[in-house]
């Protein structure tokens, strides 16, 4: 009878020490998961949920050093933002910026880099071919000036001013280069309802208050009806 009560009692305090032992583990991978959460967070923006500026920029540079000269990078910038916030309200103008998140998700799919850049800008990278680069930015232009409809019923019609510019047409597989010719694209095609294609010449345009001036050489696409 003492053999048992030895082995029982032998068997308790193993069975203590590996539930002691388990606890912190078990709290470990409980904050982990938290950890993972936040940092997640940290990654998103969240009035949008597109990535941060941080986040998109490594996705998109490995995007770009996978896939090479089949990528583009598309800059979007919403046109009269301030007149939505200043007729319709800051709420309404959040709801237009969480809309073009939205179209601009729909647009790329889900192996691109999509991402907040900041304010009223975007940027996307994705693998696109030179076939299909036209038809698909002439398409993201009507996606961007469909009205968006706010909750209570009120339509806000919208606009917004893209440029894009690829490896191919600007000679470099750098992230910085083709955002930098790809925003200068953008602003030579400013309120038109057009899609601006990036040329060389886009690279070294000069900046005039931390944007682009000048008017080279470009592919213009996708008018907005």
């Amino acid at each position: 009878m003492a053999s048992v009560l030895r082995v029982q009692a032998l068997i308790g305090q193993r069975a203590l020490l590996l539930t002691t032992a388990a606890l912190p583990l078990t709290g470990w991978a409980v904050h982990a998961v938290a950890l993972h959460k936040k940092l997640a967070a940290t990654r998103r923006d969240p009035l949008t949920g597109l990535m941060r500026r941080d986040a998109y920029t490594v996705r998109a540079r490995r995007l770009l050093a996978r896939h090479g000269d089949d990528m583009v990078v598309v800059i979007v910038d919403q046109d009269h933002f301030k007149a939505v916030n200043d007729d319709f309200g800051h709420p309404a103008g959040d709801a237009v910026l969480a809309a073009t998140g939205a179209r601009l998700t729909a647009w790329a799919g889900p192996r691109a880099a999509v991402g907040r850049l900041g304010g009223d800008e975007f940027a996307v990278v994705l693998e696109l071919s030179a076939a299909r680069l036209e038809q698909r930015l002439a398409q993201l232009v009507r996606m961007l000036h469909t009205p968006v409809v706010l909750e209570d019923g009120r339509t806000i019609d919208v606009a917004a001013s893209v440029g894009a510019a690829t490896p191919r047409a600007v000679g470099s597989r750098d992230l910085s280069v083709l955002q930098r010719a790809a925003d200068a694209a953008l602003y030579d095609g400013k309120h038109s309802g057009h899609a601006v294609l990036a040329a060389a010449a886009h690279v070294t345009v000069p900046s005039v208050n931390g944007r682009r001036a000048g008017r080279p050489g470009t592919a213009i696409w996708g008018r907005a009806a």
